[in-house]
């Protein structure tokens, strides 16, 4: 799949301030959550809600911690930009470190998980069409997407598509991204708009 020929982001709407490879912004780890205190007890209410415990879990762009609820998982795979930071992220069982904007094919088979949770990072993908047909590829059929976002980021690191648009704005270019990678039974779930904003795409495979 072609970003390109998606007509999601042109060149233009990719930027970033900060040209240099996000592995090198990563290299250090930076143990901090990227979102206030009930904005992440809002994303493990929601996780609770679309997870079912035995579940095969694929945190993508994951840190050092995954915010997700007390389940008992059959496998939590982690992927992120930082291993010492995924190293200390006690949920998850294997991880891999992987840069998705200089590679969107992901280590994973066809099918391996039912859930893939993509929280706080949507915002900085160059190519968000092939990575969420990747997310697409890896789950289950009836499999279900997670992307959460707040309105923090790392400003130098985010898209130029998403510094110069709205929460609304954003919201409309999660759902376009799992629109174009085939996802059906797509919904938003939208609240606190008086704090750091809770914004999150749920969509399942067709």
């Amino acid at each position: 799949m072609n970003a390109d020929e998606e007509g999601l982001l042109t060149s233009r709407q990719r930027a970033k301030v900060d040209t240099a490879p996000d592995t090198e912004f990563y290299a250090q780890p930076r143990l901090v959550t990227h979102a206030d205190d009930g904005f992440l007890a809002r994303l493990t209410e929601l996780y609770a809600a679309e997870l079912a415990p035995g579940d095969r879990v694929l945190d993508a762009m994951s840190s050092w911690v995954s915010h997700l609820p007390a389940y008992e998982f059959a496998r939590v795979a982690g992927h992120g930009l930082n291993g010492a930071e995924l190293e200390r992220n006690g949920r998850l069982d294997e991880w891999v470190v992987q840069d998705l904007n200089a590679d969107q094919r992901l280590p994973f088979a066809d099918g391996a998980f039912d859930a893939v949770l993509c929280a706080l990072s949507v915002q900085y993908l160059q190519y968000p069409g092939r990575v969420a047909a990747e997310f697409g590829r890896v789950l289950a059929p009836d499999g279900v997407l997670v992307v959460s976002f707040a309105g923090r980021m790392f400003p130098t690191k985010a898209v130029r598509a998403w510094r110069e648009t709205s929460m609304d704005g954003r919201v409309a270019l999660v759902e376009s991204y799992v629109d174009a990678a085939g996802f059906g039974d797509v919904r938003t779930v939208r609240e606190r708009p008086e704090n750091d904003p809770f914004a999150a795409v749920v969509a399942r495979r067709e």
